[in-house]
């Protein structure tokens, strides 16, 4: 009988370790209002499929500058869809594996549980010093946050207010410290399970703005990479779905 256990588990470990021998592992490079959710996507992409992924984090702008300089990525998850079209068309992505993984919404966030109705109406009343945007050139939630100024004729006043970030974490990350009293950041970086996680929001209406769909494109370095379209498969797949929606996106 312990002949046969010790056998037994002599096989339970070579099969563990055969599993993990045929594992691979992505380059992901993800816009910054993703990093939560592709955390517990990775998380399942390991558990169903013993792949895992290395995630970068950044602006789209700016990974897409990076992807054009030879960064290592196999997987690029923006927050456009122009980039990777333009991607496929310097040759750098698949051609045609694009596809619109998740829309976002903007809010208008304060780590103050106060300072933000859910009208938005603080902005008018200005009783504020500093207001967080990403930088539009670069991160799409950036243009979106200019647009809504635009049109709510506010962008004259709050000019002189406004606090800038690389991206939406770093956006995030100004308000979060108390360097910018509110800002207009992802609604995928203030919910957790369905719920705002702290502070007071005001979900922009997204009349306000144009819809900020989010594409994913398999680059040529990931074409043959195993992980790298598991990951691809992942993201259609229903379940991935609720998860992303469970972060405030439409899908």
């Amino acid at each position: 009988m312990r002949f046969c256990i010790k056998n037994l588990t002599l096989t339970a470990v070579a099969l563990t370790f055969s599993a993990a021998s045929l594992a691979d592992q992505a380059q992901v490079a993800t816009a910054a209002n993703f990093a939560e959710p592709i955390k517990a996507i990775a998380a399942v992409l390991e558990k169903t499929t013993g792949h895992t992924i290395a995630v970068t984090v950044g602006s789209t702008g700016k990974l897409y500058a990076q992807i054009k300089n030879g960064a290592p990525f196999d997987v690029l998850l923006a927050a456009n869809t122009t980039t990777p079209a333009a991607l496929e068309k310097d040759g750098l992505a698949k051609p045609g594996s694009h596809f619109t993984y998740a829309t976002g919404k903007l809010v208008l966030w304060s780590a103050d549980a106060t300072k933000v109705d859910t009208k938005g109406e603080v902005l008018k009343k200005g009783n504020f010093h500093k207001v967080a945007y990403a930088a539009p050139k670069v991160a799409p939630y950036g243009a979106a946050a200019v647009e809504v100024m635009d049109k709510l004729g506010l962008t004259p006043a709050l000019t002189p207010k406004l606090v800038q970030g690389e991206s939406i974490g770093q956006t995030y990350n100004f308000v979060h410290t108390g360097n910018a009293e509110m800002g207009f950041v992802a609604m995928s970086q203030v919910l957790e399970d369905g719920r705002l996680k702290g502070g007071s929001m005001w979900v922009v209406p997204q009349t306000l703005y144009s819809p900020i769909r989010q594409d994913a494109v398999l680059l040529q370095r990931g074409a043959n990479n195993p992980a790298a379209l598991a990951l691809i498969k992942l993201l259609q797949s229903p379940n991935i779905k609720d998860l992303i929606r469970s972060y405030g996106y439409e899908i």
